[in-house]
């Protein structure tokens, strides 16, 4: 049986780390510690046989991969399907302040993170919806290979829980900490999460 196998990371630390926020798709620049967690990856992916490298189209992201991609003479692909959940109006902002300004809706997202967006932004089930394609398009056109996605938290907890079978309602019940690695293999009997979740 073919297995496409999926090495998936998230981005490097980045700046404002310190205070829980929401970056979404605003460009964040990566911390020293950042850079040097990708160093790391591209040592630890150096024997790894990629056939291609895909990334969100955010700087935090496409810096990582052409950093590895470097490494294996391989040119990302950036996709604007990868990028992070859409956080309209709260882009930026610090959580203690969103609660502060729309107390309400901060409760209503709380109760249901699938289902309710921030303003002007999308939900959960939405950045599913518009990952979910991409994903199954990558993993499609390189069946039997071995490839790279570097991500965001959010975006990686979906294809982590799509992989593992679980609700989005259980997003937040996985870590994905900056420059963390994980491994999927895809086979013709679905998915299954290898080696390292969070690594």
């Amino acid at each position: 049986m073919e297995i496409t196998r999926v090495h998936l990371i998230r981005h490097g630390q980045v700046e404002g780390f310190e205070e829980k926020r929401y970056n979404g798709q605003g460009e964040v620049a990566l911390t020293s510690v950042g850079l040097r967690q990708y160093e790391a990856l591209q040592a630890r992916l150096a024997a790894v046989p990629l056939a291609a490298i895909y990334t969100s189209d955010l700087s935090r992201c496409a810096i990582g991969a052409r950093l590895i991609g470097e490494a294996h003479g391989l040119e990302p692909v950036p996709l604007s399907a990868l990028r992070e959940l859409h956080v309209g109006e709260w882009e930026g902002l610090p959580w203690v302040e969103i609660e502060r300004r729309a107390p309400e809706l901060w409760q209503a997202r709380l109760r249901d993170i699938v289902n309710v967006p921030p303003p002007g932004g999308e939900s959960v089930r939405q950045l599913a919806q518009r990952l979910r394609p991409a994903l199954r398009e990558i993993v499609a056109r390189h069946r039997g290979q071995e490839l790279l996605i570097v991500g965001h938290g959010g975006v990686n907890r979906v294809i982590l829980l799509d992989a593992l079978g679980a609700p989005l309602a259980h997003m937040l019940r996985l870590e994905q900490g900056f420059g963390c690695y994980n491994r999927i293999d895809y086979g013709a009997d679905g998915a299954t999460v290898v080696g390292c979740l969070n690594g």
